[in-house]
């Protein structure tokens, strides 16, 4: 089902159950006007968004205790005290030690805690230092959530399921459908990510990408690396903020 029937169906002919094919073309219809009415809709945009939002993907995997998990949490916190909301997939691991630092920042104003839930087969709850939660049947509108939602990403070490959430931001931002939105990889597993792209997709006479692809992504060692360029981003935000409440 990758294309639109080339015929499709008049609307006032009946179609009997039995007619199997007509059945199917109708079915492949009506999906694809479903999916251009929700991509139209999602092109609506909050002239003002009063909070800046951080998502950070990391695995579900690292359990409490563990220097990552740590690590994680001091990051969140660190952002949430900025006046940043933090967003996450919502379950374990390190998802649950970025809400677990949203909760504990002592911010003037408190930071939401986000969860973006996928259902899966083997059924994880969502964390508990969650404050408000969404629940997705697919990876596909969860991933593009986190994009209506988002101002920045930070991607912790992770497996599988992070590199799918952090590439699909990396090709949103080469193609130029997301805008000025920071993708920060932190720890070194990522730079080696950064590094077998760059070798393998910028090979002379064989070039997969531009070398300007391989600079979308910031990659940082530290938490506190990720923190101080969220920090500056967050200022211009605000200033942005600012101005348009002023024009407003």
């Amino acid at each position: 089902m990758s294309e639109q029937p080339s015929s499709p169906i008049p609307r006032q002919t009946t179609v009997s159950l039995a007619d199997e094919e007509a059945v199917k073309r109708i079915l492949v219809e009506t999906i694809f006007g479903l999916w251009a009415s929700v991509n139209n809709l999602t092109r609506l945009r909050p002239s003002k968004r009063e909070r800046y939002r951080v998502t950070i993907f990391g695995s579900a995997r690292t359990q409490p205790g563990h220097w990552v998990y740590q690590e994680v949490k001091r990051m969140a916190e660190a952002l949430a005290a900025m006046g940043c909301d933090i967003v996450t997939g919502g379950g374990p691991g390190l998802m649950q030690a970025a809400n677990e630092g949203a909760e504990a920042a002592n911010a003037p104003e408190r930071a939401q805690s986000i969860g973006i839930r996928v259902k899966l087969p083997f059924e994880q709850e969502v964390n508990p230092f969650v404050e408000q939660a969404f629940e997705h049947q697919t990876f596909f509108t969860r991933l593009h959530h986190f994009v209506l939602l988002s101002d920045a990403f930070i991607v912790a070490p992770g497996g599988i399921g992070t590199v799918l959430e952090s590439t699909m931001i990396w090709q949103l931002l080469q193609v130029r459908h997301l805008h000025d939105t920071p993708l920060i990889f932190t720890g070194p597993m990522w730079q080696g990510l950064v590094d077998w792209a760059t070798q393998m997709m910028l090979r002379p006479g064989f070039e997969l990408a531009n070398a300007a692809d391989m600079k979308i992504p910031r990659c940082v060692d530290s938490a506190d690396e990720a923190i101080a360029l969220i920090r500056e981003h967050h200022a211009l935000w605000l200033a942005e903020h600012a101005k348009s409440k002023t024009a407003g």
